[in-house]
């Protein structure tokens, strides 16, 4: 993994051990002689630690550094698979199409023949699956794919929601829930506390926009977890710190929520006393419990936050 690996383990409910498939997701294989050293080139994650016992987090970006699509990506004896979102997926294999130029690869959707499960817990029992951790977190489950019958079966009783339920506990964002894509940085989407970034592994597309942004902190939008006073409004609702716009919510589970703010306006609204509000719901904002950034320093001077 990169040297930024997030060590703090996810939250976890003993008592939780769903088995839940994701029809938001999709899978993209690719494969071929340059699989590696083609993906190597483009995406934020290191593809060295892609092999069967490991799987990463990453993401293709624009040459500005924005996130194009993100997704986790796998080993199997064909090449590499790609667990993406659903929607953006034939747009994601278009956008590596384009890239490809004399490498030696294939890119295909096989969605129809390899769907995409979480669990929690133990590793699961899944025979004929790809079974790995997933990347993101310490203790944040394990990513299963394999063909769609059998993950069905394994899946039988489980919703999604319940994934969905997880990631908002863990304060592990998505897209397109929590971020729009060609939008944000993956600093924006704490993609560096994720493991989604490895800074040491060389150049890849926006590499140049994203290490300044990391050297110099300049990065000022983050997901965080938030938490009303009553059942939060539903996603994209506008968040407001005293008066001033400062974020949008994304994913929802009752009063628990992430949202992606400013963080030094809503650090200064909490300095004076202002509330930080969506929807009319009064939230208190914290940061992940793996997050490495920080409120702002400078967050009581009214200059900061305009």
């Amino acid at each position: 993994m990169s040297e930024d690996t997030p060590n703090q383990p996810a939250p976890t409910d003993e008592g939780d051990r769903a088995f839940v498939s994701l029809p938001s997701r999709a899978v993209l294989r690719v494969a071929g002689a340059d699989a590696h050293g083609f993906l190597q080139n483009l995406l934020t994650c290191d593809m060295d630690d892609v092999d069967a016992e490991g799987a990463g987090y990453g993401a293709l970006l624009t040459p500005q550094g924005k996130i194009l699509f993100d997704f986790l990506v796998l080993a199997d004896e064909a090449g590499y698979l790609l667990d993406t979102a659903q929607e953006p997926a034939s747009d994601f294999a278009r956008r590596l199409g384009f890239y490809k130029l004399r490498s030696k690869v294939e890119i295909a959707d096989v969605s129809e023949t390899h769907k995409v499960a979480a669990t929690f817990g133990p590793k699961p029992e899944a025979e004929g699956c790809l079974v790995v951790a997933d990347p993101r977190l310490a203790g944040f489950g394990w990513r299963v794919i394999g063909p769609p019958a059998v993950v069905d079966a394994l899946a039988a009783g489980g919703t999604e929601a319940q994934y969905h339920a997880r990631r908002v506990a863990a304060g592990v964002p998505e897209a397109p829930f929590d971020f729009a894509l060609g939008d944000a940085f993956p600093h924006d989407a704490d993609m560096d506390d994720l493991n989604g970034v490895a800074f040491d592994k060389g150049c890849f597309i926006g590499q140049e926009v994203v290490s300044r942004m990391r050297h110099r902190g300049t990065a000022r939008r983050r997901i965080i977890k938030v938490t009303g006073t009553a059942d939060l409004p539903v996603p994209g609702t506008e968040i407001l710190a005293g008066e001033k716009p400062a974020g949008t919510l994304g994913t929802v589970d009752g009063s628990a929520g992430l949202a992606l703010v400013r963080l030094d306006r809503i650090a200064q609204a909490r300095t004076r006393g202002e509330p930080v509000t969506a929807g009319g719901v009064q939230l208190e904002p914290a940061l992940p419990d793996f997050a490495r950034f920080t409120w702002p320093e400078t967050a009581a001077n009214p200059e900061t936050a305009e």
